[in-house]
This record gives structure tokens, C-alpha cells and sequence, in this order.
């Protein structure tokens, strides 16, 4: 079944929930993005950037969706969500756990209504455990998972990572969650209940870090733009602008010597193997600074590009022009408003066998309310009308 097929009932706010149903939404699936009238989602108003009064920061999570406003706390908005429940595939909020149980719209009630529904639920700390009515926010997470103590310099103060992967991370493994259920209902015809923990999730990335903790008790520390175990990797600095490597596999460090005019570096007993390049890095580092800062930028990049692994440290308006970037699409531009252009950025997942979609702009609060009822519910104008007068929708 193309996701074109599939219909999502989107409950999200903010940054998590309306990332994992951007991600399908992009991939085709119809997402009826649900939200209280009158006031919508909180991120429409998140300052300071706004575009014919809608946030810059809203816009950004939410192109590809519908907009319906609709009371859940109301008898006859809970009678509305029943009916599209019925006519839908994936229901996605992130709530904290037991609103949606308080809502009568948790996944042991809307399966009786729908046997092949899928409920996924983003929390910060899961339904289950000791933590899982405590509120959590992205830094928050970071934190307790770990990954903020070895982000940043060494003997600095830990830092959050740049891009909230904390509440990123929770909607990518909702997204992958999702696609597997859908999968599964396919073959078995039912639905079932996702609950995705951001913690979880920040766990999950922990990776090799998390394994070094179990084999050899290490606690991981903070290295900057370097790595734990290969060398060299990392920031340099030049007469013009700074520029990372990784050079750290034999052939490649080969390379990166006879490039810098240091052919016989790289047969030196302190350098001639990664372990040997682990244990004498700070003299390999030193000298490797010393020598980038001997040309600019530009020279370098010249000098390494198709031999060593280098890239200048982009500011986000040179990494939104560069032209790999361009080519594959990852800056669009979509309508907005009266003959109005806005740049967005684009869609990673490309596919073979699906038409990379025409974006469609961010939907203004409540715009499809009257498409959606009509065409999927068959309620006619005059109930319609008579709903939004009692502020049901």
C-alpha cells in the first residue's frame, strides 16, 4: 500500500510528534494535523520570526498537513474524532501519559472503534517507569541521557547539541515505528500501541559510547570535534577559515602526510597505526594545527578535496547555498500567501518509485476543517456551521 493510501490523526505539539508526522507527510501520507479552536498549536506563535502572522518556527514542522480544529474535551468532539478514527490509519500525539486515557481517545478505546488502528504516543520518559509523569524538554532529556556530558570542549562545561536531537531523535524513531506497524498490518491486518521514549532514544544513540561504559568502564568525556578512539579527526584551524578532517584510516593519513609535504609521517613508529596514533595523538595534533595554520581555507580545501575527507565549518547560510545541497534539492521553494515564494528546506528520503512531492505550505489554523468533514465524514454545511457557533471545532 503506497503511504499515499494512509490517513494520520495528528495530536502533536511542537518539536517531537510534529517532526515524526513532517517526515510521513513528506512520504505522501494525508496528515490531519488536530488542534483546539480558536488558539491551535503552541508553536504558532513562537517568536521572533513571523510570516503573514505565522512563526517561522511552526512553518518549519509543518508543511504536507491539513488543519482541523476540533474540541476533544467536548462530547460531540470526541463523537467527531470517533467517526474519522474509523476512517483513519496512525493516530500520533505526545501528550504526557494518561491525557489521552482522560480524553477517551487512548489506544484500548479507539481499537474497539477501529481493530486496524495504529496509536503511537511520544513522551519524554515513556508510559512506563518512574519518571513517566514528570515533564521533559529537549535539554532536559540531553541531559539525563547522557550525551550532553561529552558535548562540547574538554574541560569546559558540558552543551546541549546544536540541533534538539533530543526531541529530533523521538520523532525519527516514531517515524520508523510507524512504518513498521503499518508493515506489520499488512500481513496481520491488526493495529497496535507504539510508545516511544525521547530517553529512550537518547539512550539508543549512546551507541559505542554506552559500549565502552560496559566492556571497559570508561566514562565518556568531552573531545570537542574529535573522536574517542581514530586520529586524526577534527577542527583546524587555517588563515581564513576553519576546516575539519578525517583522516584516520591508514590509507587516508597516507594521503593527508604526502599532502602537507610530510610523506615519511606516516611510517613514524608513533603515527604508523591507530593505536600507536591514539596513544601519541596531542604530538600529532600539535603538529597538525601548526601546519594548517600556515595556509588559508581556500588553499587547503584546494589542496585535499578528492584525497583527504575535508569540508569547511559551514555557517547555516553557506550550508543552505552549498551546492551539493542544491543539487539534491534540499532548499525548495513553496507558495506562500499572494504570489509569495518561501524557501524551505526539502525532503532526504529520495525514492525510485515515489514522485518526489510538490510541497504544499504549512496549513493555516483550521483551514481544511470544512474539506475534512465534509469530504471524509459527509457532514453537511448547516451541521458544520452549527459546530463552529458552539466552538466544537
Amino acid at each position: 500500500m503506497p503511504l499515499s493510501d494512509i490517513r494520520i490523526l495528528d495530536l502533536t505539539l511542537i518539536m517531537a510528534g510534529p517532526y515524526c508526522t513532517l517526515i510521513l507527510g513528506d512520504l505522501g501520507a494525508e496528515v490531519i494535523k488536530i488542534e483546539k479552536p480558536e488558539v491551535g498549536e503552541g508553536a504558532r506563535g513562537m517568536p521572533p520570526y513571523f510570516i503573514e502572522g505565522e512563526s517561522a518556527y511552526f512553518i518549519a514542522m509543518n508543511r504536507n498537513k491539513k488543519s482541523l480544529t476540533l474540541d476533544l474535551k467536548s462530547e460531540k468532539g470526541r463523537e467527531i474524532f470517533y467517526a474519522l478514527t474509523k476512517k483513519a490509519d496512525v493516530v500520533v500525539d505526545n501528550f504526557r501519559p494518561g491525557t489521552v486515557k482522560k480524553l477517551g481517545i487512548d489506544f484500548d478505546t479507539l481499537k474497539n472503534i477501529n481493530p486496524r488502528i495504529i496509536c503511537c504516543s511520544i513522551s519524554g520518559y515513556g508510559q512506563t517507569g518512574p519518571f513517566k509523569d514528570r515533564p521533559a524538554f529537549d535539554l532536559v532529556i540531553q541531559a539525563r541521557g547522557g550525551i550532553m556530558s561529552y558535548t562540547g570542549e574538554p574541560g569546559r562545561m558540558p552543551v546541549r547539541m546544536g540541533a534538539p536531537m533530543g526531541d529530533l531523535s523521538g520523532g525519527l524513531f516514531a517515524a520508523h515505528g510507524i512504518l513498521a506497524a503499518l508493515f506489520q498490518r499488512e500481513r496481520t491486518g491488526k493495529g497496535q500501541k507504539i510508545d516511544i521514549s525521547l530517553l529512550d532514544c537518547q539512550t539508543s544513540l549512546l551507541t559505542y559510547r554506552a559500549q565502552f561504559y560496559f566492556v571497559g568502564k570508561e566514562i565518556a568525556q568531552a573531545v570537542g570535534s574529535g573522536h574517542v578512539s581514530a586520529h586524526p579527526i577534527g577542527a583546524f584551524r587555517t588563515k581564513t577559515f576553519d576546516v575539519v578532517i578525517d583522516a584516520n584510516t591508514e590509507n587516508i593519513f597516507a594521503e593527508l602526510c604526502r599532502a602537507i609535504g610530510a610523506p615519511d609521517l606516516c611510517l613514524h613508529p608513533k603515527f604508523n597505526s591507530r593505536k600507536n596514533r591514539l596513544q601519541n595523538k596531542d604530538e600529532l595534533y600539535a603538529l597538525l594545527e601548526k601546519t594548517f595554520r600556515e595556509k588559508t581555507g581556500e588553499e587547503w580545501m584546494a589542496l585535499l578535496e578528492g584525497r583527504v575527507p575535508i569540508a569547511p565549518i559551514n555557517t547555516i547560510d553557506k550550508a543552505l547555498s552549498d551546492p551539493q545541497t542544491l543539487s539534491r534539492n534540499m532548499v525548495v521553494d513553496i507558495d506562500y500567501g499572494k504570489e509569495q515564494k518561501m524557501k524551505i528546506v526539502g525532503n532526504p528520503i529520495k525514492m525510485s518509485e515515489v514522485e518526489q512531492e510538490v510541497f504544499k505550505k504549512p496549513p493555516r489554523l483550521g483551514e481544511h476543517t470544512e474539506e475534512i468533514l465534509t469530504r471524509i465524514l459527509n457532514y453537511s454545511p448547516e451541521t458544520i456551521g452549527e459546530w463552529r457557533q458552539q466552538k466544537i471545532i
